[in-house]
């Protein structure tokens, strides 16, 4: 295998621990991070995949409970609104929307720095405003965690409760837009043989999480993560004008 496949792996192994860890999900870092190996709708293709196998392993070790009122008033506009963001993508050009892609991650990395301690009202209109606007993103972009993150975080949820419960509705998000990239061939038959690889990553990436999560604050290390998401989609962002 290509040594740059194994670089791929490792630093979206990092991605998911990081994501875990932060409670923001892996795709804020794994879909820039990915846009340096593949061109943007196969980035898609695959952060869709990748995140269907995350999010049930997070299922599986944080679950302790989740919120069924919450899975259905955030959940069910991310869905419908994930598909219209998913299809969008088949129209406008690529380079185009990879670009706001990572103008939007600035920008939402700039927002969350100083406003992740300041959670939204306990409404349920912030409920369906945060899941449409997450799942329009997800659709997008191929990241919309950190939208649902800010919304859920207003109902201080414990941390397995909120890591689970996010991870139900991410699983219903990102099973309905791979349907639609995969249909669109977004994910390559060169690239089936990752397919282990993800499915291992996100096991591993996620219970390492959650041992991290046992032992650290999370306020630190969501700065650092935060600025490692700037730095990066700055990065490509340069990439776009040279």
């Amino acid at each position: 295998m290509d040594e740059k496949y194994w670089l791929f792996i490792l630093l979206a192994f990092v991605s998911e621990v990081i994501g875990t860890v932060s409670g923001f999900g892996s795709s804020i870092l794994f879909v820039p991070i990915a846009s340096m190996f593949f061109d943007f709708k196969t980035v898609l293709g695959i952060t869709a995949i990748f995140h269907v196998f995350s999010n049930l392993s997070k299922i599986a070790l944080f679950k302790q409970g989740i919120k069924k009122e919450m899975v259905i008033k955030l959940g069910i506009p991310a869905i419908i609104f994930v598909i219209i963001g998913a299809y969008i993508t088949t129209i406008l050009p690529s380079e185009k929307i990879e670009l706001g892609m990572n103008v939007a991650l600035v920008f939402l990395a700039i927002f969350l720095i100083f406003n992740f301690n300041k959670p939204l009202k306990q409404t349920d209109s912030n409920l369906y405003i945060g899941g449409i606007a997450s799942g329009f993103l997800a659709g997008i972009t191929g990241t919309g965690g950190a939208v649902r993150g800010i919304t859920l975080a207003a109902f201080q949820l414990p941390k397995e409760i909120f890591i689970a419960t996010s991870a139900f509705i991410d699983l219903g998000v990102d099973f309905s837009r791979a349907v639609v990239y995969t249909s669109n061939g977004y994910f390559k038959k060169e690239h089936l043989f990752l397919i282990p690889f993800l499915i291992g990553i996100s096991i591993l990436g996620s219970y390492a999480g959650k041992l991290i999560l046992l032992k650290t604050s999370e306020k630190i290390f969501r700065y650092l993560v935060l600025v490692v998401i700037i730095l990066t989609a700055i990065f490509q962002i340069t990439k776009y004008f040279k």
